[in-house]
């Protein structure tokens, strides 16, 4: 499978137990919902293979465990991601109140440039909301990572939020790609070595 896909990509998803990151996984990787789904017990994780442009890319997202007792395992999941949803409950505050922790494990464990987005879930709870979507949108403006609120049971934003994690990555890594390639043909030649470039790489 690997072969054939152009890119593999690795992400998590994190936050507080119960927020709703297996239900978000499975609806976005197999179209599925469970009201009994249990907590996370360590680390699982499922992949989808979206086609961006040109490209197919295997996305293979890792779902952590919310419990605290687990946070040493989860956390070693972060090295080598390349993006990661941070999720919460916007019916319950205190998961809200949680994201600067999370969000400061993720930069601590994770690679300098992982595309983070952050996910207000269960917004089909709208009577029992305690976070306003503009605290959410504030939060996310002031740590300059994107924005949604999703609902994994109604499908409402789910596909958007991991595509538009995806598509962020997509460009950065074609990004260094194409600045690999500008200083490889930059750096100047062994003594007899002869170099072809093809400039429309570069246009």
């Amino acid at each position: 499978m690997d072969d054939e896909c152009d890119y593999l990509l690795k992400a998590v998803m994190v936050g507080d137990s119960a927020v709703g990151k297996s239900n978000l996984l499975s609806r976005f990787a197999r179209d599925e919902f469970r009201l009994d789904s249990r907590p996370t017990i360590g680390v699982e994780f499922a992949y989808r293979n979206v086609r961006v442009r040109d490209k197919l890319i295997k996305a293979q997202i890792w779902d952590t465990a919310g419990q605290e007792r687990f946070r040493a395992i989860t956390s070693s999941y972060y090295r080598g991601a390349s993006g990661a949803m941070l999720v919460y409950d916007m019916t319950r505050r205190s998961t809200f109140e949680s994201l600067t922790r999370w969000l400061e494990e993720l930069r601590r464990f994770g690679d300098h440039d992982m595309v983070i987005v952050l996910i207000g879930n269960k917004s089909d709870l709208g009577e029992a909301r305690e976070v306003a979507e503009e605290e959410g949108r504030g939060f996310a403006e002031l740590e300059g990572i994107f924005f949604l609120e999703t609902s994994a049971l109604n499908n409402t934003n789910v596909e958007e939020a991991f595509l538009e994690m995806i598509h962020r990555i997509h460009k950065i890594t074609s990004q260094k790609s194409l600045e690999g390639k500008v200083v490889e043909a930059t750096t100047p030649p062994k003594s007899g070595q002869l170099v072809q470039l093809n400039i429309d790489e570069f246009n």
